[in-house]
């Protein structure tokens, strides 16, 4: 049933005021800090109020604008995209309350946290896009937003940092844009509201190159390889940013976008018969197994953080790739899965490097005796995601590997299996270090500020929790499965 609702634009039009705001209150930290707390609060009030809708199958739309017929700027949240919704509203409470801690004594505070704001009025927008349009409008706008946050230290390396991230990503837009223009020639229509607008009727060549233009647009944010040159450099920018690029916004905007693609504008069907997907699922697997061989030999803990994000992203992608229902469930819930465990291990970078000065693994040794509430929430998404049962990473790798067998690519099983041992053997040595090697120095307990320490914490207890409410109604489990079942007509 759909059902016009402001609430759908309301959305994002929320932290795109927070962002004006934040900009109008110049240096006044309690104002700055007040609009960014109070938005992110209503933010994720608004989405949620559409929640219990979502789940009794509910679509809230919202068309502001036509620009020509059957081309204008509208609003749709389905399943799909309540679930990413959900989570970047969520995400971006616990990083906008983070970065209050973080940037406390850091310069240019106004641009940052307006720009900031800017980019999850994007991220929400791209996850309520009712068309190719109104999606590359707001994925673009993401791409301008976030090139402040990259080069915030306004460091040479930051500023080449910036200049690689753009090069990759307005490429990417570029090609988003034309396999939209093309889409809408092909089929009269962008609209992301049916399971498929293509037809074989257009040519198996024709769409073989249109699937290769968008899954490349989209897939630059999503970093598949060889597209993901841009992330591991974009690390030299704040610890918050980082978390932003590889948990709420930029990467998972991508993903996102690869899924929109494989099930809204060609249709699980229309895949099957070109075999195009075949490929994919195979660069993806490859893009797992390569990033986390890379990701065990980085010393320095976020560019560790980078190309496991890399391995993890990849996943998305395969189980969007392999055409099955229990893939895809794996798919659109490791959204909420890689994010939670993903942000906290950056949390807990960003506190180590506030607090001791600390950026490098090898200098962690005794770092559980200083900050054992920090290594502990580190421990539990590390737990994930090796794939422990009862974490959330768990349940991404047991509905991925069946999704594997359900459409006989049993291959895909032992991919899985293997990236498991490669996460033990790049997660694993950090615990270690840190709570059974002997500190470098005295042992005095000393835990970030509440205001890092406390979204730490939460995260982490989320991870748990996505982990081990799988069956229980009404949780965001039952809008991945409510997704898959519009997708596959269940």
């Amino acid at each position: 049933m759909e059902v016009v609702d402001a609430r759908v634009a309301l959305a994002p039009a929320i932290s795109l005021l927070c962002g004006a705001l934040v900009f109008a209150a110049a240096d006044n930290t309690f104002w700055r800090r007040f609009w960014s707390v109070s938005a992110a609060l209503a933010k994720l009030g608004i989405v949620m109020s559409m929640l219990p809708g979502s789940l009794r199958g509910v679509v809230y739309t919202f068309d502001l604008v036509e620009f020509t017929p059957g081309v204008g700027l509208a609003f749709r949240a389905d399943a799909l995209g309540m679930f990413f919704s959900v989570v970047s509203s969520t995400l971006w409470l616990f990083t906008t309350v983070y970065a209050i801690g973080y940037m406390e004594r850091e310069p240019n505070r106004r641009r940052f946290f307006g720009f900031f704001a800017l980019c999850v009025s994007t991220t929400v927008g791209v996850a309520f896009a009712e068309n190719l349009l109104t999606m590359f409008l707001f994925y673009e706008t993401l791409t301008i937003c976030t090139y402040p946050l990259v080069i915030h230290d306004e460091t040479p390396e930051a500023m080449r940092a910036g200049r690689t991230y753009l090069v990759y990503t307005l490429t990417g837009g570029a090609f988003v844009l034309l396999g939209s223009i093309w889409t809408y020639q092909l089929a009269g229509t962008m609209t992301l509201s049916q399971p498929g607008i293509l037809s074989m009727e257009a040519g198996r060549t024709t769409l073989t190159a249109l699937f290769v233009c968008l899954i490349a647009g989209f897939g630059v944010k999503a970093a598949i390889m060889p597209l993901h040159g841009w992330l591991p450099t974009a690390m030299v920018a704040p610890t918050p940013v980082s978390a932003l690029l590889h948990a709420v916004a930029v990467v998972k905007v991508g993903a996102f976008g690869v899924l929109r693609t494989i099930y809204n504008v060609f249709g699980v069907e229309l895949l099957r018969e070109l075999g195009v997907c075949d490929w994919l699922a195979a660069l993806a697997a490859v893009t797992i197994v390569t990033a986390s061989i890379i990701a065990i030999f980085q010393d320095n803990f976020k560019r560790r953080l980078a190309f496991s994000t890399i391995s993890q992203l990849s996943y998305i992608v395969l189980g969007a790739a392999l055409l099955s229902p229990l893939a895809a469930t794996a798919a659109i819930v490791h959204i909420a899965n890689q994010a939670f465990a993903k942000i906290t291990m950056f949390f807990v970078a960003g506190s180590i490097q506030r607090t001791t000065g600390k950026t490098t693994i090898h200098e962690l040794a005794g770092i559980g005796y200083r900050m054992p509430y920090t290594m502990g929430a580190f421990t539990v998404a590390a737990l994930s995601f090796i794939g422990i049962p009862l974490f959330a990473g768990f349940v991404t790798k047991w509905y991925l590997s069946l999704g594997a067998l359900e459409s006989d690519r049993w291959i895909y099983a032992l991919v899985m299996l293997g990236s498991a041992l490669l996460n033990a053997a790049y997660w694993l040595p950090i615990v270690y270090t840190a709570f059974f090697k002997a500190p470098h120095e005295e042992v005095v307990v000393q835990e970030a500020h509440w205001t890092m320490l406390g979204p730490t914490l939460a995260c982490a207890a989320y991870v748990l929790l996505l982990g081990m409410t799988v069956s229980v109604p009404g949780m965001p489990f039952a809008l991945a499965q409510a997704a898959v079942t519009f997708v596959f007509g269940m």
